[in-house]
């Protein structure tokens, strides 16, 4: 993960939280585990929106989070 490049994207949804770590169910249906920098304690259960790199058609490596 690193500073914005021209690949990200961005990602709205429901971020979740299980015993793994972090899931992103996303408003279009798609579900995602996270790779995260920080954790965000704050924003679980919460409608965010998350940019950052689908890599492995399962995992989301976000950049940056934030509240929709």
């Amino acid at each position: 993960m690193g500073m914005d490049s021209g690949n990200d994207r961005q990602y709205a949804g429901l971020l979740q939280r299980d015993a793994a770590g972090f899931l992103m169910q996303c408003d279009n249906g798609a579900r995602y585990r996270l790779e995260l920098l920080r954790v965000p304690v704050d924003e679980v259960e919460k409608r965010v929106v998350i940019t950052g790199q689908v890599r492995d058609d399962a995992v989301l490596e976000a950049d940056g989070i934030r509240l929709a």
